[in-house]
């Protein structure tokens, strides 16, 4: 075994290898781009060394520094994690021969499948049956949408170097072909450093399965059985399952010998995941990812297996540590990715500071969060924005499914928006569990799934809440004060709201989103207890301090929340959703909003990809003007309204920040009235 292993990646991944390698007695070396300074896989580590600055090219996708970290540290090996340089032919080549052991297939294997074209041709030629497409050398625009049509819409470009989505069109006419071939292609490059594309027929109620296979040097091949993945939003998985819903023994049978089949005809050695997509009674081979897999840990949770251990294992030269004859499926699993994005603004990624983290208590066996961050950490624009992964286990779908509502429940974030309530409805919703779904499920259930606009009728609780925190954090300043003073006796060190000639009351007045502002009457009435004059009605009201944490007690009714304070913006976290409320002075100058119709600004910090206007262009509403790269994604910017281009700010390759100023323009009105 390795006494000394770096790890060429960043994030939960990081973080997981480690906890193995710990496991194991095996030293760990982490990298770190600038970004990365304080991350939480830097600190896991037994050593960590700067490779950079934040820009992935620069960092983690630069080999040479790797490897040259690798040689001073003394590793004598390097886990690739998975993204990046996982799948890097020459990167593993590099590594040989730099005599470092790469963790990981070989190069040959990694070239075969590496490319989803030329892993199709060989597929073809051995028997597994593949979806319609077009998967050849010629990248030509023209030789691609002559396939488009000979195939017939609506078809898929898929970037033949990657995965996770990145370089992936839906395309369902002619007129469309071209932009999203093109698209396709930049974010390729971009994220793979290779842009070639492949065409497929598009399948409209597919499932997305697929097989995790394992092998040795000594020629042993493994499945260790099948993960369902169908639950996806921009051709990116969301939640993750194992065993897959309504599988039955014989195509679990038939799914894996073709999985294993695959991996011996190029000679695996390593973890493997291969990709079908399945509709109807036909299964067919999509690709091949040639390392771990993000959702890994529902395959851990349901064989028992660590398949960190098994990699190391492996690439040290020890045969598979178990044979099919002694693996077998226990209970079910089920994966939640938890983003940082905007499911309500199409996934926007977003960025911030987790100014609260709390995630649900892990059970050994039951409940897991593979994370690469902790409270105060930023969520930046330059990589991936997931936050964890929430893995749970029930000894039945039913149980596992009613585990992961629980959990999610459990979990809390404030500082950046998340996806938190997208899971949660799904976790809910009836199809998923009775296990009907496949890939469009988010498309097809958007109405009952995306959190919807709360509307001005807050629950009592959520403004009980946030005037009594606001109240006893008053009251606590004052006292804090008042011994700093040494006048325990000053009239101005009372907190009661005494008012001559009436009951004492204080006025507190918080605007949810765009409405009005709302004044919260409170009157203390002793004891910590106090009525409050609600928009519901009035109310009776105490907070409560228990090991549980804090409760409020509206009229003998208990509910637990919490309040996070930032500023004047106060986050309550009530009924396992973020309710966030503005706290007001009436005194105050009123706001004004300098924002208009005749500009497009960047919704999210990023690099523009393209500019695709000029100004004197005229355009029309809904018109293409900015393309944004953030976190590995394309992001088009389009015109809210027709008119003329005024002004056009940034160029390719500025670096913006959320809310820049990049196009201005003159409503066609304005135009006309120009002289």
């Amino acid at each position: 075994m390795f006494r000394k292993v770096l790890i060429a990646n960043r994030g939960e991944i990081a973080c997981r290898v480690i906890a193995t390698a710990r496991r194991l007695g095996i030293t760990t070396v982490a990298v770190y781009s600038e970004a990365d300074a304080s991350a939480r896989h830097m600190r896991l580590a037994d050593e960590a060394w700067p490779i950079g600055p934040a820009s992935a090219r620069q960092s983690y996708l630069n080999a040479e520094k790797i490897l040259e970290v690798a040689r001073r540290s003394g590793a004598e090996a390097i886990h690739p994690g998975y993204g990046f340089l996982s799948e890097n032919a020459a990167f593993a080549a590099a590594c040989a021969a730099a005599d470092l052991v790469f963790i990981g297939p070989p190069v040959a294997a990694i070239r075969a499948m590496g490319s989803k074209a030329e892993s199709k041709a060989l597929m073809e030629r051995s028997g597994v049956p593949l979806v319609p497409g077009y998967h050849g050398a010629d990248q030509h625009l023209a030789v691609l949408e002559e396939a488009a049509e000979r195939i017939g819409y609506p078809v898929l470009i898929k970037a033949s170097a990657g995965g996770g989505g990145k370089g992936m069109r839906i395309v369902a006419s002619p007129s469309e072909i071209q932009a999203a071939i093109n698209g396709a292609k930049r974010e390729a490059l971009a994220s793979f450093g290779d842009d070639r594309v492949l065409v497929e027929k598009y399948l409209t109620r597919p499932r997305h399965i697929e097989i995790q296979v394992f092998a040795d040097t000594q020629g042993h091949t493994v499945s260790l059985f099948e993960r369902d993945c169908s639950i996806q939003r921009r051709h990116q998985k969301v939640i993750e399952e194992a065993p897959a819903p309504g599988m039955d023994p014989l195509r679990r049978k038939a799914m894996g010998e073709a999985a294993v089949a695959a991996a011996r005809a190029v000679g695996y050695v390593g973890a493997g995941t291969v990709e079908f997509i399945a509709e109807g009674d036909a299964f067919y081979f999509m690709e091949m990812n040639t390392r771990l897999q993000v959702e890994h840990p529902v395959t851990e949770m349901v064989t028992g297996l660590d398949l960190v251990e098994w990699q190391l294992r492996v690439a040290a030269g020890e045969p598979l540590p178990q044979g099919a004859d002694h693996l077998d499926l226990r209970g079910h699993a089920i994966e939640a990715r938890v983003y940082a994005e905007d499911p309500a603004r199409d996934f926007l990624p977003a960025v911030g500071t987790l100014a609260h983290l709390r995630q649900p208590c892990e059970v050994p066996g039951r409940v897991r969060v593979d994370t690469g961050v902790v409270q105060g950490d930023q969520i930046t624009p330059n990589y991936d924005p997931m936050i964890a992964k929430l893995i749970v286990w029930g000894e039945d779908r039913v149980t596992a499914v009613r585990q992961l509502a629980v959990a999610l429940a459990e979990y809390e974030v404030v500082g950046v928006t998340t996806n938190l309530g997208l899971l949660r409805t799904i976790a809910a919703h009836p199809s998923f569990s009775a296990g009907a779904f496949d890939t469009s499920f988010i498309a097809r259930h958007a109405a009952d799934l995306m959190p919807a606009a709360e509307d001005d009728a807050l629950d009592a609780a959520v403004w009980a809440a946030a005037a009594l925190t606001t109240v006893h954090a008053e009251r606590a300043a004052i006292a804090a004060q008042t011994a700093a003073s040494g006048d325990p006796w000053s009239p101005w060190a009372a907190g009661d709201a005494w008012r001559m000639n009436g009951d004492g009351y204080q006025d507190l007045h918080f605007r949810h989103g765009d409405a009005p502002a709302v004044a919260l009457r409170t009157h203390p009435l002793g004891e910590s207890g106090f009525r409050l004059h609600l928009p519901s009605g009035s109310v009776q009201a105490t907070l409560a301090e228990d090991e549980a944490g804090t409760r409020v007690v509206l009229d003998g009714v208990s509910r637990r929340f919490r309040v996070v304070r930032r500023g004047a913006e106060l986050t309550v976290i009530f009924s396992g959703r973020n309710h966030v409320l503005m706290q007001e002075d009436p005194l105050a100058p009123p706001r004004t909003d300098t924002a208009g119709a005749e500009r497009v600004t960047a919704p999210v910090p990023g690099r523009v990809a393209r500019v695709l206007v000029e100004p004197g262009d005229v355009v029309e509403a809904n018109a293409a003007l900015v393309v944004i790269e953030a976190m590995k994604m394309e992001i088009t910017l389009r015109a809210p309204l027709g008119g003329t281009v005024a002004e056009v700010r940034h160029t390719e390759d500025d670096m913006v920040e959320e809310g820049t100023e990049l196009v201005t323009f003159a409503t066609d009105a304005a135009a006309e009235a120009v002289p």
